[in-house]
């Protein structure tokens, strides 16, 4: 299965921008997370085809999630 992975902000540090990536089986956005090394806490905002997504949401072959730092400042 192909999906396209958009990151955005510190997530790109030492990744990509975007990338088309395969998987084996069913994958969720919890299982991308993980192996692109992403701390869970760090995570701000999942998007998949334009919708909020939460970590369960299970991916189909052609779909674009975008993964987003949660935002600092004070």
């Amino acid at each position: 299965m192909r999906v396209t992975i958009k990151l955005f902000a510190d997530f790109r540090q030492g990744r990509f921008a975007s990338r088309v990536c395969e998987f084996v089986g069913k994958v969720s956005i919890l299982r991308v997370v993980q192996e692109l090394g992403i701390p869970l806490a760090e995570v701000g905002i999942l998007i998949c085809n334009g919708r909020h997504v939460d970590f369960d949401t299970e991916l189909v072959e052609g779909d674009i999630c975008s993964l987003f730092p949660k935002v600092g400042g004070g």
